[in-house]
């Protein structure tokens, strides 16, 4: 939404916030959490819609008779709440609901994504040989110097870039890997081409910021907050496949771990107690 679409399906704009902010908490609130209610009240009562883009900062600045410097401290915090996204050079938008993902079900990108009714994509950025980085020695159990195969790609969800994602997979498990069609699911891949099926998982999961080709790829500002999960993923007799190092933008999932799932395999792991 430009500032002339603004200026033409909402001429009382100003008028508008301003009535709003009277009804605010009695005058008592502070003018960032004003427009953070105003704008909560829009984007709640579908006003504005996913995907939509705000007025620029200098135009909200004008609109609520603020400085940017306070428009800004209240967009960041709209943004920390996963209610608005902004867009490296384009500015600011609102964001859509966030994905909900279990790490306890196993399930590929596109099928759960599918399954929440919205529209997956993946794109190969680059793939290639490397030796395993001492980070990875660490989270993979190897020795220095192990050859790996990186496979860096890019998934969007709705046309929007989400996440980040660098696959290393041991390369003596995965000969001709380069051949196969990279931008598939990689779990069907293992198993249609190389027999080798889903089993457990470790996964580490930290704040982070995205910096270099991360930032470029999910248009974000340099040093932007992403959440970063590590996963090395085993095979069904518990043998090393890969690593995946996945950088979200934070505003895209919410993180739900429900462990009634994982009960009948924690009940089958409790040691018998004898009766004496």
């Amino acid at each position: 939404m430009t500032n002339r679409d603004m200026s033409v399906t909402e001429p009382r704009l100003s008028e508008q916030i301003l009535n709003e902010q009277r009804m605010a908490d009695g005058r008592s609130s502070s003018k960032c959490e004003q427009i953070c209610q105003t704008l909560r009240r829009y984007i709640g009562s579908g006003q504005l819609v996913a995907g939509q883009q705000l007025p620029a900062e200098r135009a909200l600045s004008e609109r609520f008779a603020t400085t940017r410097i306070t428009i800004k401290e209240a967009l960041s915090s709209l943004e920390a709440d996963g209610l608005i996204y902004r867009a490296e050079r384009r500015g600011w938008f609102v964001a859509p609901p966030r994905l909900t993902y279990d790490p306890a079900i196993h399930t590929h990108f596109h099928q759960w994504i599918g399954e929440q009714q919205r529209t997956a994509e993946t794109r190969v950025l680059a793939h290639g040989s490397e030796l395993a980085s001492s980070e990875l020695c660490r989270w993979m159990g190897l020795d220095p110097f192990t050859p790996l195969y990186e496979i860096r790609r890019l998934r969007l969800i709705d046309g929007r870039p989400v996440l980040h994602v660098s696959h290393h997979l041991l390369a003596s498990r995965f000969p001709d890997i380069a051949s196969a069609p990279l931008a598939s699911s990689l779990t069907e891949l293992y198993q249609q081409r190389y027999g080798i099926g889903q089993g457990g998982a470790s996964m580490e999961i930290t704040p982070s910021a995205a910096r270099g080709a991360i930032a470029r790829a999910l248009n974000l500002a340099e040093g932007s907050a992403v959440l970063r999960l590590v996963r090395v993923n085993y095979d069904e007799r518990g043998g090393l496949v890969d690593c995946d190092i996945e950088h979200w933008r934070p505003d895209a999932i919410r993180i739900c771990l429900d462990t009634r799932a994982l009960q009948p395999i924690i009940a089958k792991a409790q040691p018998v107690q004898l009766a004496e």
